[in-house]
């Protein structure tokens, strides 16, 4: 079949009700029923099953117990880094952003105001910032993780289609990431606010947060959002903070500055510290490639630019792209 008509056939199918029906079966408890399928999907879609913390498939309950299965302890090491990979899966995209333009892919965009359910203001802090769209697959383990440390402050819940979430229908539906069901969760961090989208798509049957729970369904058809500014809801680089019941994409937001000024030792003549945030890898970290928890995503390098009698203060946060043929290449691997 095309990719056209691929695309074509999923602007045809129910996908709400499909969608409705895949929960209602993942959360059965069926028996032998069950197992079977759970022993079918690990077949089909090749599951390491080595590294979960129960590797039993008869001992699973629910096709969403499998799914959401926690791994075995020291599975996902976290790289020493200021941003690690919160998801394993692939890297659809990265980059910086364009004034308010994320990239999807070639020949589609949107922006961040629709991204995050239209709150122009939250939008607006992330303007020629910087993205990272990563895209979970059947097989892959599908609990998310903190990129860095952060507080939570808002959670969006932004009702919308349910389009699948490949790479085809990336490339095929205009604005999937901000026409999609999502969840947008916003977190203060050291290096100032970021965002990190949970992206529902087709029999993706819930999104769930550990300070919440399962977000959807319900699915009321409005946009819906909790504030958290007054508690004090802080979690560590690596913690879980949620996790999808079916697969489906994680964007990420982060702003395009913050200051810095460290000194240098020497009382008369302090220097700033611009900071560049480095992302990709010779070999391991580009686009389509693998993504896994914990690696290194980003990391920001600090050098001085100014020296002068007085301290200043400056904003610079940028992604480095050093290009080496066709890839982009970063200082440390991302796997």
């Amino acid at each position: 079949m095309s990719e056209r008509l691929a695309v074509l056939a999923q602007y045809l199918l129910p996908k709400q009700a499909l969608t409705a029906l895949a929960g209602k079966f993942a959360s059965a408890r069926a028996g032998g029923l069950t197992t079977a399928v759970i022993r079918w999907f690990v077949g089909r879609y090749g599951v390491n099953m080595a590294e979960a913390a129960n590797p039993d498939i008869a001992g699973y309950a629910s096709f969403n117990e499998f799914f959401t299965r926690p791994l075995q302890a020291g599975a996902r090491p976290l790289a020493e880094a200021d941003f690690i990979c919160p998801v394993d899966g692939a890297i659809s995209q990265f980059g910086a952003i364009d004034r308010d333009q994320v990239f999807q892919a070639k020949g589609h965009s949107y922006s961040t105001t629709a991204l995050v359910g239209g709150d122009a203001v939250l939008a607006a802090q992330f303007e020629n910032g910087h993205f990272a769209t990563l895209y979970l697959s059947p097989k892959d383990y599908h609990r998310i993780h903190m990129p860095c440390a952060g507080k939570l402050t808002r959670m969006i819940h932004v009702p919308g289609d349910l389009f699948s979430v490949n790479p085809v229908t990336a490339r095929g539906v205009p604005g999937l990431f901000a026409r999609n069901e999502r969840v947008v969760c916003v977190f203060e961090g050291e290096a100032g606010p970021f965002v990190l989208v949970l992206v529902g798509a087709t029999i993706v049957g819930s999104m769930a947060t550990v300070w919440h729970g399962v977000v959807n369904p319900p699915r009321p058809g409005r946009l819906r959002e909790w504030r958290y500014e007054d508690q004090d809801l802080r979690y560590r680089q690596g913690d879980e903070m949620g996790r999808f019941l079916l697969g489906s994409t994680v964007v990420m937001l982060f702003r395009e500055t913050h200051s810095a000024s460290i000194p240098n030792g020497r009382r008369s003549d302090p220097f700033v510290s611009a900071k560049r945030w480095e992302i990709g890898s010779p070999d391991r970290c580009r686009q389509g490639g693998p993504a896994h928890l914990g690696s290194l995503l980003g990391r920001e390098v600090a050098r001085p630019v100014a020296t002068s009698q007085k301290a200043h203060s400056i904003s610079v946060l940028s992604i480095l792209f050093l290009l080496n043929k066709n890839s982009i290449k970063i200082l440390s691997s991302c796997a």
